[in-house]
Order: C-alpha cells, then sequence, then structure tokens
C-alpha cells in the first residue's frame, strides 16, 4: 500500500472541488478525520443522519448549530446544520452536505430525497 504524505491535503483537494471524501480501511471500514495509512480513498453521497445537536448561544452574536453527522457510508462528523434555526435541528433528521468556503455543511431534507447533484 502506497502511503498518502499528506492525507489533510487529499482531503482539502477534494473539497475544494465540492467532493465529501473519506479513506476505507482495507477491512472496509470507512475512516474519518484523514491519517496516513488509512487506507484508499472514496467519495461520500454527502447524505446522512443527525447524530446529536447543540445550539452554540454565543455572548456576541447569533446562535448557530453544532452537530454530530453519520454518514450513509458509516463514518461520523462534526459539523454545522444550515437552513433552519439551531433550536429547529433535530437528532435522526436526514441531512446533505453542502459546501461554504471549502467547509462541509448540511441542510435538512426529507427521508427519500436525493437532492440535485447526489450521487
Amino acid at each position: 500500500m502506497e502511503l498518502d504524505p499528506a492525507p489533510s491535503a487529499t482531503w482539502l483537494a477534494h473539497a475544494r472541488e465540492g467532493r465529501l471524501a473519506y479513506q476505507v480501511a482495507p477491512d472496509g471500514t470507512a475512516v474519518f478525520r484523514p491519517r496516513v495509512g488509512a487506507g484508499a480513498w472514496a467519495i461520500s453521497t454527502g447524505r446522512g443522519r443527525v447524530h446529536a445537536t447543540c445550539t452554540v448561544r454565543p455572548r456576541d452574536g447569533e446562535p448557530y448549530d453544532v452537530s454530530l453527522v453519520d454518514l450513509d457510508e458509516g463514518f461520523r462528523m462534526m459539523s454545522r446544520v444550515v437552513g433552519v434555526a439551531p433550536e429547529a435541528v433535530r437528532i435522526g433528521a436526514r441531512v446533505q452536505v453542502e459546501w461554504e468556503d471549502d467547509v462541509p455543511v448540511f441542510r435538512p431534507v426529507a427521508d427519500g430525497d436525493d437532492p440535485a447533484g447526489a450521487s
């Protein structure tokens, strides 16, 4: 197996193209955050479910959501859910990745929705 000496750079290159990349270990397990020697790269559909959510209320500024999202491919990542009030984000809600300045965020979708551009 050839090692990727800079897996975070590879991940960012995918992100700049609007692709949510993750690695697949030799045993088939999805790996996220990128790491050296973790396995081959794959591209996520970007669809998943909210596993946990929290509304952050900064002293100066608007409240925002921080969520853990379980992607359909089997990995979990921390991000934000956008497009709804932070208090409206629900555990178990279906979401689809979007990009804000090369940063993955998620937007709620109805179960069974296949948003435009999803594969």
